[in-house]
């Protein structure tokens, strides 16, 4: 009996907290499919964190842009720029990129041309 209870507040100190219960398992277990160096790619989030700050930096100062085309032209140049001063390697990031072909087959690449064509050539 005391079990059921503590489970019940357990259950809704983390539905409160962290946003978790358990009709989310779903989504929350579809993480683990994933090797596990892909999970630590996933959860280490300070350099996206880092650049998507650099980004908000760069449209910030803007106030106004004429068209969607010219906040994706000016997202895409300082992208270029934030990406130079970019040094640092992962080590396993080989093997990384190895595991997420193979779970997204050869769409990985694709994404990337199509996000370049969009924002160079959107019609």
């Amino acid at each position: 009996m005391m079990s059921i209870i503590l489970e019940g507040a357990l259950d809704q100190e983390l539905d409160e907290e962290l946003g978790y219960s358990k009709d989310n398992w779903a989504n929350l277990s579809t993480y683990f499919k994933y090797p596990e160096a892909v999970r630590r790619l996933i959860y280490t989030t300070n350099m996206m964190e880092g650049f998507n700050r650099q980004l908000r930096k760069v449209t910030k100062s803007k106030t106004v842009f004429p068209s969607d085309d010219s906040l994706l032209k000016m997202l895409y140049l300082a992208m270029i720029d934030i990406t130079k001063k970019w040094t640092g390697h992962r080590k396993d990031w080989g093997q990384i990129h190895s595991q997420l072909e193979i779970f997204f087959e050869e769409n990985l690449g694709g994404i990337f041309i199509f996000i370049f064509q969009q924002i160079i050539h959107p019609y």
